[in-house]
């Protein structure tokens, strides 16, 4: 075992605690999986991140570091708060990328970090599977939300590594009253959404601004629980939403706020059609830990 820099991150706000956060170790040189995951396991976070150098093909693609990310349970080859929160502590501790953009490798290849102010983005990984979910699903779906079939105006899968199904309600208001029942919707990754306001008209952006109001729901360890702010989802989302029609090419969505968070996530799509996910990040914590 030997001391490895550490740093705890609140991704996707501004203000400490208030935010998604993440655990990172910046030097996961030497550890086992096996290591990595009862590290994340015993800090009780949704999620730590180990940063080591890229593979040798990665290199060669211009990859600045790799990171293996580590929910509860198992690896995910990718996920967006750990994303923007590795590359927050990486730059940090005196990373420079080697090109314009940061390039970072994980399990579904290599992703584009881009600085936007005081904010990092990511750029959106493909869909693995879109198009509306088979009726049924939304049935189900309604039913675990409490909600009429009819007040799911649309839907979608939005599986981007993470097998989330994306239904809107009619409103933002109606997405914060849900209170879902985890028994219905167990095995599940839900992500809601619902329109603050007029949508659809791109107007002021700032951090107070914001289109939508986002929930993610996932199965557990004792059940059905709820992500504070969700870098996948909402880049699934995305893609859905702006890709149908339901969302302008640049847009913020709220998330977090049933749970006294107030995550702040950024969407935008360039002409190129790259869509673009980003948010602020803010260390709470800086040391070491002995693994």
């Amino acid at each position: 075992m030997q001391q490895r820099p550490f740093k705890q991150v609140d991704v996707f706000t501004t203000t400490p605690y208030r935010g998604n956060p993440l655990g990172v170790v910046l030097d996961g040189t030497g550890l086992s999986a096996a290591e990595m995951q009862h590290f994340t396991n015993w800090t009780n976070l949704s999620e730590c991140s180990f940063l080591l150098p890229p593979t040798p093909e990665g290199a060669a693609a211009g990859a600045d570091y790799r990171v293996r990310i580590f929910c509860p349970g198992r690896e995910l080859p990718f996920a967006g708060h750990p994303t923007l929160g590795s590359c927050h502590a990486w730059l940090e501790a005196g990373g420079v990328p080697r090109a314009e953009h940061v390039v970072q490798e994980c399990g579904v290849g290599l992703v584009r970090l881009r600085r936007d102010g005081q904010r990092l983005a990511f750029a959106a990984p493909p869909l693995i599977k879109s198009g509306p979910l088979p009726e049924e699903d939304v049935a189900l779906i309604a039913r675990g939300l409490g909600v009429a079939r009819g007040d799911i105006t649309a839907h979608a899968w939005c599986d981007n590594g993470p097998n989330w199904r994306g239904v809107m309600l009619r409103s933002a208001e109606q997405v914060l009253a849900l209170q879902p029942d985890g028994a219905v919707l167990a095995g599940l990754d839900i992500g809601v959404v619902g329109p603050r306001g007029k949508v659809g008209v791109v107007g002021a952006h700032d951090e107070h601004d914001t289109q939508f109001e986002v929930r993610a729901f996932f199965p557990g360890n004792n059940g059905l629980c709820e992500d504070p702010v969700t870098g996948s989802l909402n880049a699934a989302l995305a893609q859905w939403l702006i890709g149908a029609g339901l969302a302008p090419e640049r847009y913020v969505a709220a998330q977090g706020t049933a749970m006294a968070r107030e995550g702040r996530v950024h969407v935008e799509r360039e002409a190129s059609g790259s869509i673009w996910v980003g948010g602020a990040s803010v260390t709470c914590i800086a040391g070491h830990v002995t693994l």
